[in-house]
């Protein structure tokens, strides 16, 4: 997998995250004091309640957000007091997000949707078209690439999604509650997709509140209150049989 630059074996090493929140008079600490490393090829689950700080740890991961103190190094580069501009960068280059509603354009095919960050990269329409192609059969959806997502199912159109994120061979891929608006089989199809481009080599960080699919994950990291509860191997990897059924 390409990389923009080489942060040594630390693709992400963060150190002391605080994010404070002013609300009014009221001053809400997301984050106290996070300190978090995640290796290249790793794939780690970020669990906690609603108010545990977990996506307020993705927004700064995924470079949404910046942290009120503590450092944030992403593949070699400090982007913990980079320009808004400068993060609107390196999210486009290192970090490919998907999300639990898809957020597809409806009346883009498949393919076109997939192509759309190549749009911003410059990239030509013929070689636009020749990756997208290919992210989309990485994810098994090559012959769906002129439907429109309102002809696609719910594990169809988050196929498409990860397509999309994937097109720009990002550092990371960063699923917000990936399989929220997805039945049990369509979740655990698309946790068997993370675990093909995981094993290809894909960093996946996953944020979920669910414990069936947080378990599909290699390493757990729990936070509550702001900090992080427990950071721990996961030993017990849940497998998915080919029929889609929990192993």
């Amino acid at each position: 997998m390409e990389k923009a630059n080489d942060g040594g074996e630390w693709l992400i090493d963060a150190k002391g995250l605080a994010r404070t929140y002013h609300m009014g008079q009221e001053i809400i600490q997301a984050l106290v004091s996070v300190d978090i490393r995640v290796k290249r090829g790793e794939y780690v689950a970020f669990m906690g309640p609603s108010g545990s700080g977990k996506s307020t740890l993705m927004n700064i991961v995924g470079a949404l957000d910046t942290p009120s103190a503590g450092t944030y190094i992403l593949n070699g580069q400090d982007v913990s007091t980079m320009s808004e501009s400068d993060l609107a960068t390196v999210r486009n280059k290192e970090i490919g997000f998907v999300f639990q509603t898809f957020n597809l354009l409806p009346r883009y095919s498949a393919l076109d949707n997939v192509a759309l960050p190549l749009v911003y990269a410059g990239y030509s329409k013929s070689e636009r078209r020749k990756i997208a192609m290919e992210s989309l059969e990485a994810v098994g959806l090559a012959n769906r690439a002129g439907h429109k997502p309102n002809e696609l199912s719910g594990g169809q159109r988050q196929r498409v999604a990860i397509a999309r994120a994937l097109v720009n061979k990002p550092s990371i891929l960063l699923a917000d509650e990936p399989t929220g608006n997805l039945d049990s089989k369509t979740s655990y199809d698309i946790m068997a997709l993370f675990k093909e481009l995981n094993e290809k080599g894909n960093t996946i960080i996953m944020v979920t509140h669910e414990e069936d699919i947080a378990a599909f994950a290699r390493r757990i990291v729990r936070l509550r209150d702001g900090v992080i509860e427990s950071d721990q191997p996961n030993d017990r990897i849940r497998a998915v049989k080919p029929e889609g059924q929990l192993g």
